[in-house]
């Protein structure tokens, strides 16, 4: 009699050696993001974060907290492409930067067709206002700062007139694009901009949550909570238009 042993094709769970790559995944994720678990939930929002100091054409030191243009950019294209990306929130705690990448940045938020709502936790200071302002909504915690001040040169200058001149062409860019996308006007701007004796070594204005509002550099003082809430209710205004119907209060 002829046997014959079939030989096993799949291989046998070994619960030691799952278990160890559990731990290790977890590990990973608590040296990664500081938390045990991450959510795993698809949401139709895209969240992004604009950190540290802006970088622009030049890079900056290892050692400083950066958030790249050149990474931003892409990140917002996709989501203006991405059909299950209803709404997009910027969250800010940055100190600003270059002046050009971060005007790029508030460009390119402004010109999204989506719902965008913008969030100054923290910070949202120097080329973070114009950034700050550039979503449909704008909110501020109320302890978060904003320090308005006027445009500066770093490295070697040229003492000659059309240095000044341009100088002077880059900072109405800056004052253009904000009084163009919140409720502040050009002159009051510009007086926060100028201000003296408020900063130690400098010339401009540190506002704090209620004052940016009160100024109408910033919508509104909120939180997370009310962002999200303000993004959803833009995302379900949104949908009835683009499926061409009417909205909430639009009779035909």
């Amino acid at each position: 009699m002829w046997s014959h042993s079939i030989p096993l094709t799949n291989e046998q769970p070994d619960p030691a050696a799952d278990e160890k790559k559990k731990n290790s995944t977890i590990v990973e994720t608590i040296q990664q993001l500081g938390q045990t678990a991450t959510p795993v939930a698809e949401s139709n929002i895209h969240c992004m974060t604009i950190i540290g100091q802006i970088e622009g054409h030049i890079v900056l030191p290892p050692q400083n907290k950066t958030t790249k243009y050149e990474h931003l950019i892409p990140m917002l294209v996709a989501a203006e492409q991405n059909a299950k990306i209803e709404g997009i929130l910027i969250v800010l705690n940055t100190v600003g930067g270059d002046v050009e990448a971060g005007l790029a940045i508030a460009e390119i938020i402004a010109s999204l067709s989506k719902p965008t709502v913008t969030l100054v936790l923290g910070g949202g200071h120097s080329i973070g206002v114009p950034i700050a302002v550039a979503g449909d909504m704008s909110f501020i915690a109320a302890t978060a700062t904003m320090t308005i001040h006027p445009i500066r040169l770093n490295g070697l200058v040229i003492g000659v007139p059309q240095t000044f001149e341009y100088l002077d062409k880059m900072q109405e860019r800056v004052v253009r694009f904000v009084t163009m996308h919140s409720n502040i006007t050009e002159e009051t701007f510009k007086d926060l901009m100028f201000k003296t004796g408020e900063l130690t070594r400098d010339i401009g204005t540190t506002v704090i949550g209620s004052d940016a509002v009160k100024h109408g550099l910033i919508d509104a003082v909120g939180g997370l909570g009310e962002a999200l809430k303000e993004l959803n209710r833009r995302i379900a205004e949104r949908k009835p238009a683009a499926a061409g119907q009417p909205g909430p209060g639009v009779y035909n």
